[in-house]
């Protein structure tokens, strides 16, 4: 009887106090002839699979979307299958946090994990897309600091997991949720927070004020070695513009991170103003506008406080799955919710408020994260309601795995330390013959 009541010894909580065990606790351990039952270890398998068909997708339009533009990420306004990728992530974690805060022995602790966490994802992204590796087409690497590209896709899935994190750890009321009302005012702190960083994005968005710019271009003679410089001006003086060169988005970057902080290769680069193979990538068009070439971070601060509302989405659907086991109720709850953000979205766009993945505008969040709800319900229905788990087995095991497949996969990682073994001349390497170095 001492052996088993040593078990239940009081245990020292975050403050100090000593916090004791459930009374039912304790007298279930003393009917030792009782069963004893494994843990509880709930594991949505369709959340893995979901993930997992997010990297695969990810992998198909980064691979395949140069050949095909219809699936590449739309050069401005407007979503194809690529720019469904980011918002999935995102939606993802907030899910997953829903499963790793459940149970909380000690804020302080798990804040203290939170924040070692973001931070680690914030030095990986630093190192994969900051532009120390060069690319496939480049055997050297480093880059010079004062050029280094601050803000990433890791970067961003850090800064919304933290947001979200502490949310979940200090914002969660303690009440009983017994009905969907019920949950709401259990969580009503998060929804405030989702309120607030929306207001705050809508007010710089178009609120401020954006005046003419310039930037610099380096170009190299052809015939010699001589770099020069040359300095173009961006014409804005206006508010609330949403356009490529003039928008609020990539004026804050450009003053709090630097311009040359950010990414060199921007996607409006391929829109028609900007290519004559729009809409793929090609030289400037005659009269070009002058910020055809100018750096511009799709994953950058601001458009950020938007990703950070998605992931807090992705949480509340994750709050279903822990308050609600039934599966018609989870289904039912996610299906209209759903509807109801795919609805927003499409209204907001209609009224003007483009969809547009850069800025990461509140139609884009809607109705990627509504796009988002419907695809989980649908795996859940399939993988975790009817069983059809071994159909899916190649995507669950790229879900579990999928930070070490970005990273490896995705980053070219393993493309880059193939193509640094070469037979005399650089040139002369295995995925330059089959075509992928070129």
């Amino acid at each position: 009887m001492r052996t088993k009541l040593a078990m239940y010894e009081p245990i020292k909580g975050c403050d100090g106090d000593d916090q004791w065990r459930e009374k039912k606790d304790i007298e279930s351990a003393l009917q030792i002839s009782r069963p004893s039952l494994p843990p509880d270890k709930e594991r949505l398998v369709s959340l893995d699979v979901f993930r997992g068909l997010t990297v695969a997708l990810m992998i198909l339009v980064d691979d395949v979307g140069g050949v095909f533009p219809a699936i590449n990420h739309s050069p401005w306004d407007g979503v194809t299958l690529a720019d469904f990728v980011m918002p999935f992530f995102l939606f993802i974690v907030g899910v997953s946090l829903a499963f790793a805060y459940k149970n909380l022995s000690c804020r302080y602790a798990a804040t203290r994990k939170a924040l070692f966490r973001s931070f680690k994802l914030l030095l990986l992204g630093l190192f994969l897309q900051g532009g120390f590796i060069h690319g496939l087409n480049s055997l050297s690497y480093g880059i010079d600091v004062e050029k280094i590209r601050l803000m990433g896709i890791l970067q961003r899935i850090a800064i919304a997991y933290l947001v979200a994190a502490l949310c979940e750890i200090w914002l969660k009321g303690n009440h009983n949720v017994s009905s969907e009302l019920s949950m709401i005012k259990k969580y009503r702190f998060h929804w405030v927070v989702a309120f607030v960083i929306t207001t705050i994005y809508l007010s710089l968005l178009y609120g401020l004020y954006v005046p003419d710019w310039e930037y610099q271009i380096s170009t190299e003679d052809q015939g010699s070695t001589l770099t020069t410089f040359l300095n173009l001006k961006v014409k804005c003086g206006v508010r609330g513009h949403t356009g490529p060169g003039c928008n609020a988005v990539g004026m804050l970057d450009r003053m709090l991170l630097g311009i040359h902080h950010l990414y060199r290769k921007p996607v409006y680069l391929r829109t028609k103003q900007c290519s004559v193979n729009y809409p793929d990538n090609g030289p400037l068009p005659p009269g070009a506008p002058s910020w055809c070439q100018a750096p511009f971070d799709p994953e950058g601060l601001l458009s950020s406080l938007m990703a950070t509302v998605t992931c807090l989405v992705g949480l509340h659907y994750g709050h279903i799955i822990i308050h609600f086991k039934d599966h018609k109720k989870r289904l039912s709850q996610w299906i209209l919710r759903s509807f109801c953000l795919l609805m927003l979205g499409l209204a907001l766009d209609l009224f003007g408020m483009h969809l547009n993945k850069p800025l990461y505008t509140l139609s884009y969040m809607c109705v990627t994260a509504g796009a988002s709800g419907f695809l989980l319900s649908a795996i859940y229905l399939m993988v975790d309601v009817y069983g059809y788990k071994r159909a899916s087995l190649v995507l669950e095991w790229m879900g579990i795995h999928a930070l070490t497949i970005y990273v490896l996969i995705a980053c070219n990682l393993v493309f880059l330390i193939i193509h640094g073994f070469y037979w005399k001349k650089p040139i002369n390497n295995l995925l330059h013959l089959i075509g992928i170095g070129k």
